[in-house]
């Protein structure tokens, strides 16, 4: 089951993630996909917001994780930079994810074979207009697919026609 919706700017982007972080839980992964700019951390920005983070949030490429603290603990990773899957492993992303925090990885795709069975794929892509953007959230294992309804009521918002 996929879940379709539709932001018109980087402020609606950020609204959206936000409706979505009252549903996250500890030990939670949002996988985020899409090209360069598409606004994968506009979408972080926002679900930090909604979960209590007062710090600015930035995309840690560099750094390749930044951790918040807010109603649960934030893990902000980007995996960008890393080609290749031994770098994801040697990074030691699958002991980062743990049961007390919720961890969104950007670049999330590339990340997948070495993560738990459980995660939230969030797939982003460019619109018609240049600020909008199109939504594809895929619930994959029971921890999410279980939310999938609450997902879509919590989001009706931006729900595509």
């Amino acid at each position: 089951m996929t879940l379709s919706f539709l932001t018109r700017s980087v402020d609606d982007t950020r609204r959206l993630a936000a409706g979505l972080a009252p549903l996250a839980r500890a030990g939670d992964v949002i996988l985020l996909a899409g090209e360069l700019g598409a606004g994968k951390t506009a979408f972080v920005q926002g679900f930090a917001r909604a979960m209590g983070v007062d710090e600015h949030v930035t995309s840690p490429t560099f750094t390749l994780m930044h951790t918040y603290s807010g109603r649960l603990q934030l893990l902000h990773v980007d995996v960008y930079r890393l080609d290749h899957l031994q770098e994801i492993i040697d990074l030691g992303l699958a002991e980062l994810v743990d049961a007390d925090a919720v961890a969104l990885i950007e670049w999330g795709d590339m990340a997948e074979p070495v993560l738990p069975a459980d995660f939230l794929e969030v797939r982003i892509e460019y619109g018609k207009d240049d600020d909008e953007r199109a939504f594809s959230l895929r619930p994959v294992g029971s921890a999410w697919g279980a939310r999938a309804r609450a997902v879509h009521e919590a989001l009706a918002a931006w729900a595509r026609p």
